[in-house]
């Protein structure tokens, strides 16, 4: 009998390249079911009675600790998640596996031999990890959530979600939001360092976008993976240390 498994992510990109990974990594899994919130993960835990979860801690209507508050004893968990504070507490403990966003290959596959080699036994009972993350501070705590940006002469403050991407140009960066751009002196590198990583991702060494910005991901007429964006007509290539992150397309 295969194994089966339920995917919950919020973010229908990550969702869609999570279940595109596994089925590399572990073509005779089964996805049984997805979930974009906790509510409807915990939904497809009851229907699907999966042998794993693929859990996101951070999600809408419930979160993926309390997701994993149902599944504890039931099936094996490997959260998805974007801190290393959570994961490291998660993995030390010896009862879940971790996957870092951006996801990474390599790390995905080290998760599924681990679950692979927990499937005989019976799945883990995670009160002490769960009490142990719920305690963890505040995941977005210290990352960037306004700039002050140069639009001709005035200063004006955006808030990180007004941003669509960001990109350098010459001495600046340029802040590209739905409706207008601006310039900053901060460089890619500093940003790439105090932006949220679960939802602003380097693409090349130039460009950093914020997933919710994208509409969608498709190819250009030399094979390169290329990024669509709502509400503007730029098309933003990703480089190919990167493309792995579209893998799905």
């Amino acid at each position: 009998m295969k194994p089966r498994a339920v995917i919950a992510e919020d973010e229908t990109l990550l969702r869609e390249q999570l279940q595109e990974l596994l089925a590399a990594a572990w073509p005779e899994l089964e996805i049984a079911g997805v979930a974009a919130n906790g509510l409807e993960a915990i939904r497809e835990l009851e229907v699907h009675n999966p042998d794993v979860m693929f859990l996101d801690i951070h999600m809408p209507e419930a979160s993926g600790l309390e997701v994993a508050r149902h599944a504890s004893g039931r099936c094996h968990v490997v959260f998805v998640t974007a801190y290393d504070r959570y994961a490291v507490n998660a993995f030390e403990s010896g009862a879940v596996d971790y996957v870092m966003k951006p996801l990474s290959v390599a790390r995905l596959g080290t998760a599924v031999q681990r679950v692979k080699s927990r499937m005989p036994s019976r799945p883990a009972q995670l009160d002490a990890v769960l009490q142990s993350l719920a305690s963890a501070p505040a995941a977005k705590e210290g990352y960037l959530r306004w700039i002050n940006a140069s639009r001709g002469e005035e200063i004006q403050l955006i808030t990180i979600d007004e941003v669509q991407y960001f990109q350098s140009d010459s001495k600046y960066t340029r802040v590209v939001t739905p409706g207008a751009e601006a310039l900053i002196r901060k460089s890619i590198r500093e940003l790439a360092e105090e932006l949220d990583p679960a939802i602003f991702w380097q693409v090349h060494r130039s460009t950093i976008v914020n997933l919710h910005a994208v509409a969608g991901v498709g190819r250009d007429a030399a094979g390169h993976v290329v990024l669509r964006l709502k509400g503007r007509k730029d098309v933003l290539q990703v480089s190919q240390p990167y493309a792995h992150l579209f893998r799905q397309m």
